[in-house]
């Protein structure tokens, strides 16, 4: 067995035997797991150690292989040495396939060879200075060290290289045993060094399943507003991660109750809502929760038209009632209406994603989503026409597959007879959308001229009346269907003959 370089620090209450010793065990077995996928890293660890450094494999890749699912984490390792990152550049550049330097300012190289990609990163601290989104680096002298600034004890174990000793000196394998997720430190100094842990927190925590310890979950709820240093994009970064993970809910639910989404995602705690004394409306807040638990357990497989985890479509079941806070309105009776509150919240959604800097085309599906969420709701009350059939398809475009899971996961309601309602009229409109699909072009509904055609029947030049007559004749397509060549040439000449233009 590798040896530990370590004395376990004292954790309050000790694991069961039974488990502890479990996780002894698995230590040998990750540094087979590690030894087997990825080879190259004694490789690395020679190289180092000849030019008089050392270096140790660190972070996720020694806990996903303590658990057993190393992975695709094989193929992107961390490296933390002693050497500096002009030192480290000298040394990975003749090895390596290919180096670069873009992190070298917190005395990170990176490298890639073959399909293995490192960042071997010189011991260091990162501490922010209050006014300030970037972090100061200061670099250190010991491995220890090094990982007694990591973010929690399941990350700040370490295998040495060449020689693949572990090295544990938090006690990270007892707390990856007991499924908690402690700092190395006090957690207040962790966070204040950079407060994006906060986040990691919550994200270890959909990811994982781990509890966070009471020191850590107190420290949060004390600093949470000082997530506001950090920059847009790495906090955007970390809730993408979360929302993919295994169960986003359990991340989101510590943001809420720790006060971090208060300043990171506010229209989810503004769910909250009481409604009314009696509380005869549900929960919107533990109804969105339940949407996105739905909607996940909607996606496809890996060759489905939704294959999971779909990040657009987990957002968008979490902002898709973002927007009845502002809409809400008590009825004479007792009733509770939120009118439009999909409209109102897809401009909620493209505003809160603006700020965490989604790129524009995640902002755009997520929002349509959000917008299209309630149309069905129109259908269940009364079969459709064909034209709304194919204003619905093309409303949703390439978003159809996702708006069908959506509009299902958003039925939560507990009476199972108006469950099986709407489940059965949806299943209606789907069958629907088949049958049109059997019969007419329903991918990408287009009018039955196209503009070039529209200026020769016309005689006109490229300019607005074109576009005029390309709506109008698209407006048609999808209220009455298809139509040939002569039909829609006639119905361009009827439109034309009403337009001003016409008689100039």
């Amino acid at each position: 067995m590798p040896q530990q370089s370590s004395t376990p620090g004292q954790t309050g209450d000790v694991a069961p035997d039974p488990v502890r010793a479990a996780f002894e065990a698995a230590r040998a077995d990750a540094v087979a797991a590690v030894l087997r996928n990825a080879p190259v890293v004694v490789e690395l660890g020679e190289l180092f150690s000849r030019a008089g450094h050392e270096v140790a494999l660190v972070g996720g890749p020694v806990r996903d292989a303590l658990l057993g699912r190393l992975g695709d984490s094989v193929f992107d390792l961390d490296l933390a040495t002693s050497a500096r990152p002009e030192e480290t550049l000298a040394l990975l550049a003749p090895w390596a396939d290919a180096h670069w330097d873009i992190g070298r300012e917190f005395g990170t190289i990176g490298a890639r060879k073959g399909d293995l990609v490192v960042e071997v990163t010189t011991y260091r601290s990162e501490v922010y200075d209050p006014s300030s989104r970037k972090p100061v680096v200061a670099y250190g002298d010991t491995l220890e060290g090094d990982l007694s600034r990591r973010d929690f004890t399941i990350n700040a174990m370490a295998l040495r290289l060449p020689g693949m000793e572990f090295v544990d000196p938090f006690d990270g394998t007892t707390d990856l045993a007991r499924g908690l997720l402690r700092t190395p430190g006090s957690p207040e100094q962790s966070f204040d060094d950079d407060p994006l842990r906060m986040m990691r927190a919550a994200r270890f925590a959909a990811q994982l399943g781990v509890r966070v310890a009471p020191d850590v979950l107190a420290a949060i709820q004390a600093m949470a507003g000082r997530i506001e240093i950090v920059s847009a994009e790495r906090v955007r970064t970390e809730l993408e991660k979360l929302v993919l993970a295994r169960d986003p809910r359990a991340g989101l639910e510590l943001m809420v109750s720790t006060g971090l989404a208060d300043h990171v995602l506010p229209e989810l705690p503004a769910l909250r809502l009481e409604i009314d004394e009696h509380h005869r409306h549900k929960d919107v807040y533990q109804h969105t929760l339940t949407v996105l638990d739905q909607a996940i357990a909607l996606e496809d497989g890996p060759d489905g038209p939704v294959p999971g985890p779909d990040l657009v479509l987990r957002l968008a079941a979490i902002f898709h009632d973002v927007g009845k806070p502002a809409t809400r309105r008590f009825e004479p009776g007792g009733g509770v209406s939120f009118h439009h509150h999909e409209v109102v919240g897809a401009k909620l959604t493209a505003k809160r994603m603006k700020a965490l800097r989604f790129d524009k085309s995640t902002i755009n599906q997520v929002s349509t989503l959000v917008a299209l969420h309630l149309r069905f709701h129109g259908y269940s009350e009364g079969r459709w026409t064909d034209s709304a059939v194919r204003r619905y398809v093309a409303d949703a475009g390439p978003l159809l597959e996702r708006l069908h899971r959506l509009t299902r996961a958003d039925c939560t309601t507990r009476n199972q007879r108006k469950a099986a309602r709407l489940s059965r009229a949806y299943d209606d409109l789907e069958q629907r959308i088949a049958e049109l699909r059997q019969r007419e072009e329903l991918a990408a509904v287009r009018p039955d001229l196209d503009g070039n055609q529209i200026m020769e029947i016309l005689g006109v030049r490229p300019g607005p009346v074109v576009g005029r007559a390309y709506k109008h004749l698209l407006e048609l397509r999808l209220d009455r269907g298809p139509m040939s060549e002569e039909e829609a040439r006639a119905a361009l000449l009827e439109w034309w003959a009403q337009q001003p233009e016409s008689r100039s």
